[in-house]
């Protein structure tokens, strides 16, 4: 399940490389709508890297926590 994380991370990463050198014109990307990114391939490589482990490791860390809190429940019930 990480390996899959960490695919759909660098697959963001290189999109935003890829998809940020054709974009010529417009602002940059804000990051969580506070950190200015610069216009260029990094800067949207940046922003899909961060958005999409964000948006995915924050559910992905609550599936942990409460699986691991459901270890100790009785299954007899």
């Amino acid at each position: 399940m990480i390996l899959l994380y960490f695919v759909i991370v660098g697959i963001a990463g290189v999109l935003g490389l890829v998809l940020g050198g054709f974009i010529f014109a417009g602002e940059g990307p804000e990051l969580f709508f506070l950190i200015d990114l610069p216009a260029t391939a990094l800067g949207y490589a940046t922003f899909g890297v961060v958005t999409v482990a964000v948006g995915l490791g924050i559910p992905l860390a609550l599936v942990v926590y409460v699986s691991r809190g459901l270890d100790g429940v009785d299954k007899d019930t």
